[in-house]
């Protein structure tokens, strides 16, 4: 992780009863990539700030991951999602070169790079193989906007670490293409491997096969889920309950563990 210098994330609704900052945190520099039709990544960026890790924009066109720790690809509509959603931005040099730093080493000692994939991010993983399966239109071929109910399936990625297997979390939805499909082959493969890292809880939103809302690589390190913990972070602006009981309205957080457990993987590794 490179040294670097930086200002801690103020909530905009302060919560003076919150634990200091880690500093080896700041430390960790969590790349965010953004093309055209992008709409999320100042969300992903900030979830990020608020977790205590350092945001890296990097723009779709360069190849340079700027030694970077990990990558966040987020949601979106990139290129208006022309041909298939998220097909033309898979092709971006960018992804070319997260694609290579996943599946080999990180940039700057992560051995392979993390990559959470968030909606059109979700999408984009799976046009570049990182992941299995692919998204077509919810089964009732309307958008759809919700708070949604996630399980966590799986702990075994540093996205997941700091839950429980089967905890419950609540997160916004919010897609259109969002039905996750694949062969049976495929989904036999990623249950009998424990692939599936989240679920939907109670009630398929969109038709998703097996209730799949998240999936990752044979690694590991790549995870891929069409809800968004990026809008999950902060009180005051996130769903109006939680996985874990009653909050106050719009005070959800659940979503922030999933960037904070990946900062705290890479600073114990």
């Amino acid at each position: 992780m490179a040294d670097s210098s930086v200002t801690l994330e103020t909530p905009l609704i302060a919560d003076l009863g919150q634990e200091a900052a880690d500093s080896r945190l700041a430390r960790v520099r969590v790349g965010v990539v953004a093309f055209p039709g992008t709409l999320d990544e100042r969300d992903a960026a900030r979830a990020v700030r608020l977790a205590g890790g350092t945001p890296v924009p990097l723009w779709y066109k360069d190849s340079d991951l700027q030694d970077v720790d990990a990558v966040v690809v987020p949601g979106g509509f990139s290129y208006g999602d022309y041909l298939r959603a998220g097909a033309i931005a898979a092709k971006a040099p960018m992804m070319t070169a997260v694609a290579r730093a996943a599946q080999s080493r990180g940039t700057s000692g992560s051995s392979p790079l993390p990559v959470l994939g968030i909606c059109n991010g979700f999408q984009v993983l799976t046009e570049t193989h990182l992941l299995p399966g692919s998204m077509i239109k919810n089964d009732h071929l309307k958008f759809l906007c919700r708070d949604q109910r996630l399980a966590v399936e799986s702990t075994a990625t540093p996205w997941t670490a700091a839950f429980e297997p089967g905890e419950e979390i609540v997160v916004p939805l919010k897609n259109q293409d969002g039905q996750y499909v694949a062969d049976e082959g495929t989904l036999a493969e990623l249950e009998a491997e424990g692939r599936v890292v989240f679920r939907y809880a109670g009630g398929n939103p969109n038709g998703s096969r097996n209730g799949i809302a998240g999936v990752a690589n044979a690694r590991g390190n790549v995870v891929g889920l069409m809800p968004h913990p990026e809008h999950a972070v902060e009180p005051g602006f996130g769903p109006s309950s939680s996985g874990s009981g009653p909050v106050a309205m719009r005070s959800g957080t659940d979503g922030l563990r999933i960037f904070s457990s990946l900062l705290h993987q890479l600073v114990s590794a």
